[in-house]
């Protein structure tokens, strides 16, 4: 087993890493910025770095200083956790080869799954479903382009190959729209992302959003653990999380985390990681694959009883799966709401003094959350705060239990998106399960328009 981690995140990821290290008994050292010095999991590290002032290129995204702090803490590894430097091949190529262990795929599997292009001609290979598409970088004869688009079929979608995090990407639906398109997509990938290379794919139009969440040790063993329903999106970004995703039939399941574990082994994966998928009339499409520990992911946990983070270190110790594919049984549902420091109506950010902070309790309540009475929100980063979890013997449980912990949860002296997820719960589109990507935003326009809105 590792001896000592560098935990190189913040917030909620970076205490449970924290706590999951200490569970194994390894060694812990938290870096941080100048404002983040006051974070819990700083605190309870056994030690603790500082890198940098407050924006994240110069302490969270300042690869030279994270390493450093490895080597001056003698430290074994880095884990990453999710956002950041995560999925950055660069980044790991650069742990691994200055001699330290990165808690993660190697850098060539980051890179091919990074490259979206490269990521869908990989997965056809290994017989994931994708979605049709141009089966590779769009160039710039305006005829070519018009016939892939004619061929696919209208509506189709441009998107940025090193896009991510919902952006990069423009929906076109008619032939006179689709060089201008291009064009201007290509421009914002050029600024956003380093890399002007765009495709086209088929737009599905009321898919879901279904996710697989694998293991592997990168020693000839994977495994996937079901799946998670990600549905419930505003602007592209998750909202809630459940887990199994309700009208995924045991069948389905099955056959499509076959083909995922299958992916796996094709390409050498290691570690923790999730194949995303549009699931529409009944089939899956391959959109991308996230070569990290997810946001949602103690959802899965939680129907699994599987310590995802905890497989996550074993495995970068150099140990095999303990977990056989029979082992994994989902007991339950779970569902998660991402608790952010925003106004509910405006989605504003409000970063500020939390000035009373309770946290709800009761049988299947998990709070993931770094914050605390007197922890002042800075403006610098993500606006997400916590993660509530919950787990019910079956989904209406679930989304009571819910309900309730919604109703306890205490966070004044800043604005938090809870009404927001207390509006979802006790929607009645919600409460039936198995709605489109598009739902919520459409909800939320509804409500601008009639005050009583979502509920």
């Amino acid at each position: 087993m590792l001896d000592k981690v560098v935990i190189a995140n913040r917030g909620e990821i970076a205490l449970r890493i924290l706590r999951a290290c200490h569970a194994l008994g390894i060694r812990t050292v938290a870096v941080h910025s100048t404002v983040d010095r006051n974070l819990k999991h700083v605190a309870m590290a056994d030690e603790s770095v500082c890198i940098g002032p407050a924006p994240s290129n110069r302490s969270y995204l300042d690869m030279p200083a994270i390493i450093a702090a490895a080597e001056v803490t003698d430290a074994q590894a880095i884990h990453p956790g999710y956002g950041f430097l995560s999925e950055n091949a660069d980044f790991a190529e650069r742990v691994e080869q200055s001699g330290f262990v990165f808690i993660g795929p190697k850098a060539e599997t980051i890179r091919l799954m990074g490259d979206k292009v490269e990521a869908i001609r990989a997965m056809k290979e290994a017989g994931v479903p994708c979605v049709p598409g141009s089966d590779g970088p769009l160039g710039d004869d305006v005829a070519t382009n018009n016939r892939l688009a004619n061929d696919i079929g209208y509506p189709v979608i441009v998107k940025a190959a090193g896009g991510g995090g919902g952006r990069g990407m423009r929906v076109v639906h008619t032939e006179a729209a689709l060089a201008n398109a291009i064009a201007t997509t290509k421009q914002e990938a050029k600024a956003a992302f380093g890399n002007d290379m765009v495709y086209m794919e088929k737009f599905l139009e009321n898919p879901r959003h279904v996710e697989i969440q694998v293991l592997a040790d990168g020693q000839g063993n994977a495994i996937h653990l079901g799946e998670r329903d990600c549905s419930m999106q505003r602007r592209h970004q998750k909202v809630v999380e459940e887990a199994p995703a309700p009208g995924i039939t045991p069948e389905q399941r099955e056959e499509i985390g076959r083909v995922c574990v299958e992916a796996c082994l094709r390409i050498g994966y290691r570690g923790a990681g999730t194949f995303e998928f549009l699931y529409e009339n009944g089939r899956f499409y391959f959109i991308e694959m996230n070569t990290r520990i997810q946001v949602e992911h103690p959802v899965t946990e939680m129907v699994t009883g599987i310590d995802l983070i905890r497989e996550q270190l074993r495995i970068a110790s150099g140990q095999k799966l303990s977990i056989r594919q029979e082992d994994v049984v989902l007991r339950g549902h779970a569902i998660e709401c991402r608790i952010n420091a925003e106004d509910p109506e405006t989605f504003l950010p409000s970063p500020g003094l939390i000035q009373h902070f309770h946290a709800p309790g009761g049988p299947g309540v998990r709070v993931d959350s770094h914050i605390y009475e007197g922890y002042t929100v800075p403006p610098n980063y993500d606006s997400m705060i916590g993660k509530l979890i919950v787990h019910g013997a079956d989904r209406e449980q679930a989304i009571a239990r819910m309900r309730v912990a919604l109703s306890e949860m205490v966070i004044d002296g800043i604005r938090t998106n809870i009404p927001l997820h207390q509006r979802i719960m006790a929607d009645g589109g919600f409460q039936a399960g198995g709605q489109n990507i598009h739902y919520l935003e459409k909800r939320l326009a509804e409500r601008k328009e009639r005050p009583l809105g979502i509920g």
